[in-house]
């Protein structure tokens, strides 16, 4: 069965960094890119970084831009997010997602999703 773990959430203050992990099991990461969302009570899933298998090419969402990292580890079969300089407004569940190879911007591509962690951003 492929599965995807998110962890690494919790309460943070503003300002504050995390570091979010997505382990796979039942696949091997090497053949999927990796996306990282997050979705807020009310409002829709939004797209915050990609890697890809291939060239491991990374993209970024401007609401995250310059503070988010991804990275990955096809050793331990796991992707990461590094959050850094964190904003209220990233208070979300936020979730690791997988497709075939290539990075897309549309949550509805990605085929495997983990069940979320829960990162919350409050003084």
């Amino acid at each position: 069965q492929l599965q995807l773990v998110e962890s690494g959430g919790g309460l943070v203050q503003p300002g504050g960094s995390l570091r979010l992990s997505c382990a796979a099991s039942g696949f091997t990461l090497d053949y999927y890119a990796i996306g990282w969302f997050r979705q807020a009570p009310g409002k829709e899933r939004e797209g915050l970084s990609c890697i890809s298998n291939s060239d491991g090419s990374t993209n970024y969402a401007d609401s995250v831009k310059g503070r988010f990292t991804i990275s990955r580890d096809n050793a331990k079969n796991t992707v990461y997010l590094q959050m850094n300089s964190l904003k209220p407004e990233d208070t979300a569940v936020y979730y690791c997602a997988a497709r075939i190879r290539y990075c897309s911007a549309y949550a509805s591509r990605y085929q495997y999703w983990g069940q979320g962690t829960q990162v919350t951003v409050s003084s």
